[in-house]
């Protein structure tokens, strides 16, 4: 947000944690997989995505790349890849035009396009709108999906969406447990292994992450292919070479740092 990486609680409260670029090369000497730029006020202030900030990023960068916010149209898509980014984060846009999704798949290639789901449990009382897709509890759990930054809620099954995105060309998913954002109190697991049960893409896991444990139980109990982290790493509770050692130490087949 205004250049700066900044990082929250449920999506409010944000607070700036440093320069991107800065930190995006730090993150790789640590050992880091992959990076995500999600600009998370670009698509509510009806702006595109800050590529200057891209382009720095990826100069200092060598590990895939992936960025979202903002992103509106199959120009966007080519000027954010341009810029140095390996992958587009769609969320937003996708929402609200579905056919970028397929559009941006035949052209760049499923492998480009990761869809951002923000997701938030639905009221107990609150009926599933899509009763073809297998929800926990019984049927009874289900989230709905939320864009603009988590400012609007669409009233989407995550779970009938993620499977929408799916065939239209997404090659993976991003899903945020608005619920668990910035709680440190652990993933939602239940969701990270719906939608991949559900669809069978790839899934990053992201949302909750306050411990070495939280991660290993997002990957083994929660079937992620992927661990996404923000809050311990910025503020310096954890390193990526602590959560890659603590994760061989478990068994986890992890790239080694």
């Amino acid at each position: 947000m205004n250049g700066k990486v900044v990082k929250g609680v449920q999506f409010l409260d944000l607070k700036a944690q440093g320069d991107p670029a800065k930190l995006a090369a730090a993150y790789e000497e640590e050992g880091a997989d992959e990076l995500v730029f999600l600009d998370i006020t670009a698509s509510y202030e009806k702006r595109g995505t800050m590529l200057d900030v891209v382009k720095r990023t990826a100069d200092m960068v060598s590990i895939p790349f992936t960025v979202g916010g903002g992103i509106k149209n199959i120009n966007d898509i080519q000027d954010v890849l341009s810029s140095g980014a390996d992958k587009v984060s769609l969320n937003t846009a996708a929402v609200k035009d579905p056919k970028l999704v397929k559009k941006g798949a035949q052209i760049f290639g499923s492998q480009c396009m990761v869809v951002a789901i923000d997701a938030k449990l639905a009221h107990v009382d609150e009926p599933v709108p899509d009763k073809t897709v297998k929800h926990t509890s019984g049927g009874k759990c289900w989230w709905k999906v939320y864009v603009e930054g988590g400012r609007v809620s669409t009233g989407m099954d995550a779970l009938a969406w993620a499977q929408t995105v799916r065939d239209l060309g997404a090659g993976e998913l991003l899903p945020t447990s608005m619920d668990c954002d910035g709680t440190q109190n652990g993933y939602d697991l239940s969701l990270t292994k719906s939608m991949g049960e559900t669809t069978g893409l790839p899934i990053i896991a992201s949302g909750g992450a306050g411990s070495l444990e939280h991660i290993y139980d997002v990957l083994t109990k929660g079937e992620a292919d992927a661990a996404l982290a923000a809050s311990i790493f910025h503020r310096s509770q954890y390193s990526v070479r602590d959560v890659k050692r603590y994760l061989a130490q478990r068994g986890v087949q992890i790239r080694p740092v």
